[in-house]
């Protein structure tokens, strides 16, 4: 298992290969939305989208939080997060995924050029190293979770 951390990077890798357009056919997320009114809807509030991103990786690095600096509309918003490792980051989200924008709290640098990254996992996965190491934690205990509620 790699210094415990090789199930969880696979995992983490198998995460950025996840298209969100597979849900359709597997979920029926399609048809709940057309019943919600929704169908045809392309604008997204991504500050909702920047909460959301928020929630799903709290646990796993020292803060995380949606900007109240810097603007947040229907197209961009900026999520600050420190890593375990107390590195300090400015995230932009958009619909072209997530990317790294400044090295501090509400920092924008115009001429900081980073790849986007289609998860928030993926990209915490390349910034930190205990990030990983607390995603793969999660999702062992998850694993024995589930494994004790089958045997009961």
């Amino acid at each position: 298992m790699r210094g415990g951390r090789g199930a969880c990077a696979d995992f983490c890798r198998m995460e950025t290969d996840c298209n969100p357009m597979e849900l359709s056919s597997v979920s029926g997320f399609e048809e709940d939305a057309e019943l919600n009114g929704f169908e045809g809807t392309d604008m997204k509030d991504m500050r909702l989208e920047a909460e959301a991103v928020v929630n799903d990786v709290l646990f796993a690095v020292n803060t995380m939080f949606v900007s109240k600096t810097l603007r947040c509309a229907d197209d961009v918003a900026y999520i600050n997060v420190e890593t375990r490792e107390r590195n300090k980051y400015c995230l932009e989200l958009t619909e072209a995924g997530l990317r790294v924008v400044g090295y501090a709290f509400d920092q924008v640098d115009d001429h900081l050029q980073t790849p986007y990254h289609e998860t928030v996992y993926s990209l915490l996965d390349t910034l930190s190293p205990a990030y990983r190491e607390a995603f793969g934690n999660a999702l062992l205990q998850r694993l024995e979770a589930l494994k004790r509620d089958g045997q009961s």
